[in-house]
């Protein structure tokens, strides 16, 4: 059986970080029975130089046809005056692909305790997803309008919408600890009122998760007080950008953070968190961490390969315990001899 990774490296540390996840995921599923084809497409950046467009049509038809996307990270400077912005090429490809669903596993092993801002005592053991909403909402609503005088955009759900991603966030739930947090600002915005609405009709149909309802200032609060208290929390666009991005400080570090974007039916995306880091782009010290948890994402979620998943993350973690580890953790390992460890460990 052959699957058909579609490969969006991207700029900056994109395809140096690509590059060791890939090395990672052969080394890690060379004795199973699937074989995967990986193959590359320009994006980003690197779609503009090639073909004038952060999103190629070859590269989105790719993406349509495979069984899975691994994209490293986009932007940088050379792109700022361009008409079209890399990151505007990543909002096309989440609508042309209906990538409705952002999932953001947060957690702080042991060997990040020191670099976390937040006392050990208060971090240590956070394992929590966020559930982020991410075809909707203020950042797709329309009218909008910006004047001299003037500025607004519209806020808008519709209850399908609220229904697929919070039906996701429970399946999510009942693997893990079954307690779910959907946060909102019911209190004062008419899509907060609908969506928690839907929350409570949707929470009939999963008895067995128990359902706790936050506005958003106390979520973003409790995120730093109290980490380890959350399981999965779900919420729409907007809040889930800013949250999954507050809770991202915990271990102290963008580099070891995954992500997934799941559609209702077709292909799905694995990416880090952070972005193209183009100042150390080409040095070989970027933290290829991210990207390789976010390859295991990938087996697990759209290949069912809980096991070989489980020992990369194995790997990764042994190795930061032994600490070798990147700039950005305070040490002196290369991207490359980071990846040759995990790859040691694995064999």
């Amino acid at each position: 059986m052959k699957k058909n990774i579609a490969v969006l490296a991207g700029d900056g540390i994109g395809p140096e970080i690509m590059a060791s996840a890939i090395r990672v995921l052969k080394a890690g599923t060379k004795s199973v029975s699937t074989e995967f084809e990986y193959v590359e497409y320009p994006f980003g950046g690197a779609g503009i130089d090639a073909a004038g467009d952060p999103l190629p049509d070859e590269t989105i038809q790719a993406c349509q046809e495979a069984d899975a996307i691994l994209l490293g990270a986009i932007g940088g400077p050379k792109w700022d005056q361009a008409p079209k912005r890399p990151e505007q090429g990543l909002l096309q490809l989440r609508k042309a692909l209906n990538l409705y669903a952002n999932i953001r596993p947060i957690t702080v092993p042991d060997s990040l305790l020191p670099l976390s801002p937040i006392k050990e005592a208060i971090v240590k053991g956070t394992d929590f997803v966020v559930v982020r909403e991410l075809t909707s909402g203020i950042y797709f609503g329309e009218p909008r309008s910006l004047t001299d005088e003037e500025a607004y955009d519209t806020n808008r759900y519709q209850v399908h919408e609220i229904e697929r991603i919070v039906r996701k966030a429970f399946e999510i739930a009942q693997g893990r600890q079954k307690r779910l947090v959907s946060v909102d600002k019911a209190n004062v915005l008419a899509t907060s009122k609908l969506w928690r609405k839907t929350v409570e009709r949707i929470a009939k149909e999963y008895p067995d998760v128990t359902v706790e309802h936050q506005y958003v200032d106390a979520a973003a609060m409790l995120i730093v007080q109290k980490p380890t208290t959350f399981d999965v929390i779900v919420t729409e666009n907007l809040f889930g950008d800013i949250l999954s991005d507050e809770a991202s400080v915990l271990p102290g570090t963008l580099g070891v953070l995954p992500s997934a974007s799941h559609s209702e039916s077709g292909v799905s995306l694995y990416e880090p968190i952070h972005g193209s880091a183009p100042d150390i782009a080409g040095k070989n010290v970027a933290n290829p961490v991210s990207m390789i948890l976010s390859a295991t994402l990938m087996l697990r979620q759209s290949f069912n390969m809980d096991d070989v998943a489980d020992q990369i993350e194995e790997a990764c973690y042994a190795v930061l315990n032994e600490g070798t580890v990147t700039r950005d953790l305070g040490g002196t390992a290369m991207t490359s001899e980071f990846t040759d460890a995990v790859i040691e460990k694995l064999s």
